[in-house]
């Protein structure tokens, strides 16, 4: 069983940044993909970004379009934690954030959320405008 906690939402002015952080529990955390995922208001929880894992110390990264180029997925495999470094904020971006595992290198539907195992609580990401 693998336990995710996310932090580091909170209350930002559009153009601004935020870093979410997600600290899994586990002792094969570096073998996990992981992922983070938004659900907004009224819609359906959508893909944002996930990182591969790798026993080799290589990931790939995977992100939305309307993400690209503002967002960036890290992972720490010494802390067991991934980031989500967000800059440029909109306020489109207003979510709740979720952390989610899985326990395979890769896998062939990230954007599905069926194709993961654990999830965080949700942290919330709110941006004015």
């Amino acid at each position: 069983q693998v336990q995710l906690v996310e932090s580091g939402g909170g209350l930002v002015q559009a153009g601004d940044s935020l870093r979410l952080s997600c600290v899994a529990s586990g002792r094969t955390f570096s073998w996990y993909t992981m992922g983070w995922f938004r659900q907004a208001p009224g819609k359906e929880r959508e893909f944002v970004a996930r990182i591969s894992g790798s026993a080799r110390n290589i990931h790939y990264t995977d992100y939305t379009d309307s993400v690209k180029g503002r967002f960036t997925i890290s992972r720490d495999n010494v802390k067991n934690t991934v980031y989500l470094q967000m800059d440029s904020l909109k306020p489109e971006d207003t979510a709740v954030y979720y952390c989610a595992a899985a326990p395979y290198d890769d896998i062939s539907s990230p954007r599905s959320t069926r194709s993961w195992d654990y999830w965080g609580q949700g942290t919330q990401v709110t941006v004015s405008s």
